[in-house]
């Protein structure tokens, strides 16, 4: 019984971190075709970037009548922070053959958080990582593809989703993925720089800028700390 609690309630978390993300694919939609973009282009952006910052840095370039080749690589930049999660879900999914791809491509912010919560909440229950990732990647895909098709049909018609407190949701839903990880003074320090980092640079930078070197700080803490252990082994 335990045990099929645990995982309803994983499941449960990936439904409302598809929900919360998926909703805001109305937004994209409707910019893309604001943008420039046909509908069935707007679709095929979610279907084969899905990445939700990195499409909406393409269709800003796009609208600002950017190049294509302006518009890729600022995409690409923003979609780098991808290859990390990619890094720290391999360990924990281990996927095989075929599957790599696959893997690799729902291998996004909310997937990674969902799959990483998991794993650093129930060690000893592996397969919770692997529900959690799964279904978060199947609930946001299909729900912002799906979203993406409406916002592209309707356009403008039901203004920007931030009016209705989408974001937030988002926002919300990752902060309680992330609350619970913060159970050590150091996890809590590299959080406060990373805050501290993106606050200050999100007014000089460009959109998803300030969230890269944010991260940058995670990977400082992460160097120093095998540093500090070999000393103090020595």
């Amino acid at each position: 019984m335990a045990s099929d609690s645990a995982r309803a309630a994983v499941l449960r978390q990936a439904l409302s971190i598809g929900v919360a993300t998926g909703a805001y694919g109305i937004s994209f939609g409707a910019l893309a075709v604001a943008g420039g973009l046909t509908v069935p282009q707007a679709c095929v952006l979610s279907l084969a970037m899905f990445t939700g910052g990195s499409q909406f840095a393409f269709v800003g370039v796009v609208a600002a009548a950017g190049s294509a080749g302006a518009a890729v690589a600022t995409a690409a930049l923003l979609g780098a922070r991808n290859g990390f999660y990619g890094l720290q879900m391999a360990r924990i999914l281990r996927p095989r053959g075929s599957r790599r791809l696959l893997t690799a491509h729902v291998t996004i912010d909310e997937t990674t958080a969902v799959g990483s919560a998991q794993a650093a909440v129930h060690p000893d229950r592996p397969d919770l990582a692997r529900v959690g990732f799964w279904a978060t990647a199947l609930a946001v895909f299909a729900l912002w593809n799906a979203a993406t098709l409406l916002g592209a049909l309707v356009g403008n018609a039901l203004g920007d989703p931030r009016r209705y407190g989408l974001d937030a949701a988002a926002a919300a839903a990752f902060l309680a993925l992330l609350w619970p990880r913060l159970a050590t003074g150091s996890t809590r320090l590299v959080a406060a720089g990373a805050v501290l980092v993106a606050s200050v640079l999100v007014p000089l930078l460009p959109p998803g800028m300030p969230v890269l070197a944010a991260a940058l700080v995670a990977v400082v803490a992460g160097w120093r700390e095998p540093a500090a252990a070999r000393s103090v082994r020595s």
